[in-house]
């Protein structure tokens, strides 16, 4: 008896159950059927096509850099590193701490001096004791 009275519940013509199901259904299929669409035009991406182009603003990244000088070899490198290291051994074997200088009253005079030289440098009003190519 309970079959019967679910089957006739949900299979009436204007059931409440029917409805949510239908309205389920296109709910789901409708914008589905909207990204099924398939195009040829576009289905190579324009960087293969085209190529780098000069646009006349900088900077041009479709133009890979130039490189400024040329890279190091693995042995190179090797070689760098290893006499990094031994730098490192032997500074850290003298004991690696910063002694003060021996003459820092020289040393505080040019830290009161030197900002106001190198403004004069910026400014273009240079000392020819302080640079040699002023003019």
């Amino acid at each position: 008896m309970t079959i019967d009275v679910g089957g006739t519940f949900f299979l009436r013509f204007g059931s409440i159950s029917r409805k949510a199901v239908l309205a389920a259904l296109v709910g789901v299929l409708l914008p589905a059927g909207g990204c099924t669409s398939t195009s040829t035009s576009n289905a190579t991406p324009t960087a293969v096509t085209e190529g780098p182009k000069d646009t006349g603003s900088y900077p041009n990244l479709n133009i890979p850099p130039q490189v400024a000088a040329k890279q190091f070899t693995k042995e190179e490198t090797a070689a760098n590193l290893a006499r990094l290291k031994a730098e490192q051994q032997a500074q850290a074997a003298k004991g690696g701490s910063v002694k003060a200088p021996a003459n820092s009253a020289a040393l505080k005079t040019l830290a009161k001096t030197h900002g106001d030289d190198t403004l004069k440098q910026i400014e273009g009003k240079c000392d020819p004791t302080l640079d040699p190519n002023c003019n």
